[in-house]
């Protein structure tokens, strides 16, 4: 049996990255996502700087990459697709979106840093790839299974509206994120009714070339 590493020191850097993360994303309030904030992550782990810094060679976007998967990790411990699983899918979705928000809530300078830097035109592709995963993430554990087009239009929406969330919410001064918690509501409501609407359209749609085919076979018998 190997032996489970006694500090963040003997992690493999995959994992590393991950643990250390949160303490960056605290230190990237007074710091910004930089060495500086690296430094302090490490000595508050008592991890050798270096190879901290090592486990970053990938710079601002490594750092934020990982506070991603730390997010991620957390949101699915804490909130397993069973434990979901018995709400409405507008509810499961509000609430692994909201345990995202408050993930970030405290750290709303790293956050409005992060997203400034992931909004630069050569971080665009990264932005867009995270925003997917995290996307993918929630919807599984809301219990999709959609295989066709709905499953990347699904997750193009969440994306959207997370991204939009995350922005609101990290410049959110009202008691409670009250207004962030409002905004994240009425986006969630506006997909429910386009999921709706559309599910509408398109069985009427099946309903009518249904209709169409039963028509044209008797019409036209089968030989």
């Amino acid at each position: 049996m190997v032996a489970a590493p006694t500090s963040l020191a003997d992690l493999p850097l995959d994992e590393l990255r991950v643990a250390i993360a949160p303490a960056i994303a605290d230190a990237a309030v007074f710091d910004g996502w930089s060495t500086a904030a690296l430094d302090m992550a490490a000595d508050e782990h008592g991890v050798d700087r270096d190879v901290v810094r090592y486990a970053f060679k990938g710079g601002q976007q490594a750092m934020i990459g990982a506070w991603i998967d730390a997010i991620d990790q957390a949101m699915e411990a804490a909130l397993p697709a069973e434990s979901l699983a018995g709400a409405p899918i507008r509810e499961r979705i509000r609430r692994l979106v909201q345990f995202r928000l408050d993930q970030a809530t405290g750290k709303e300078e790293a956050l409005s840093r992060a997203l400034s830097i992931m909004a630069l035109p050569q971080n665009a592709g990264f932005a867009l790839k995270r925003g997917w995963l995290s996307a993918d993430r929630m919807w599984r554990l809301a219990g999709d299974t959609a295989t066709d087009y709905n499953h990347y239009t699904k997750r193009a929406m969440l994306a959207s509206i997370y991204a939009a969330t995350l922005s609101v919410h990290a410049g959110d001064t009202s008691e409670d994120k009250a207004a962030t918690r409002a905004f994240l509501d009425r986006r969630i409501e506006g997909v429910m009714r386009f999921e709706k609407a559309k599910a509408q359209l398109l069985k009427s749609e099946r309903e009518h070339f249904s209709l169409t085919r039963f028509l044209g076979r008797l019409r036209y018998p089968a030989a």
